[in-house]
């Protein structure tokens, strides 16, 4: 029984770590946008009748056709760095949150980024160089991730 207990506590603890690490908003990933449409070149609000969590991370979706393509590959969807803005990650190492609309999508792989109080960080990504910000976010990500 003690056994059983300490896994439940594991896996539970695990989970809730896991989550921490996303932006989440409202407890949804990419503040409840639909993952799945920014690869079709149109990001929308997911809603709650479509579903899923992955690695302790809830997901909303607008259709259920996107839940499906979700589902089937789930790695293939999730934003880089836990959802949160990729410029400021590169650059400060700070998790900083993003504007949903304002996205990039490079070698298949969704970046988010902040847009408010006339700071773009999309625009300051390309013009500074898309190729080397990714190098420093991906060396400081998983220290951040932790």
């Amino acid at each position: 029984m003690k056994h059983l207990f300490f896994l439940c506590t594991v896996v539970l603890l695990s989970h809730s770590l896991t989550a921490q690490n996303h932006n989440l908003k409202g407890g949804f990933a990419a503040q409840g946008y639909d993952v799945v449409s920014y690869f079709q070149e149109n990001p929308l609000k997911g809603n709650k009748k479509y579903t899923a969590t992955h690695e302790g991370v809830a997901y909303k979706f607008s259709s259920e056709e996107n839940l499906t393509r979700f589902t089937k590959n789930p790695e293939k969807f999730i934003p880089q760095y836990g959802g949160f803005c990729a410029y400021a990650i590169a650059k400060k190492g700070e998790k900083v949150g993003v504007n949903p609309k304002t996205y990039l999508i490079s070698n298949k792989k969704l970046y988010l980024f902040y847009n408010s109080w006339g700071v773009n960080t999309l625009d300051k990504w390309n013009e500074e160089g898309a190729k080397s910000l990714e190098k420093q976010a991906d060396a400081k990500w998983p220290i951040i991730d932790n």
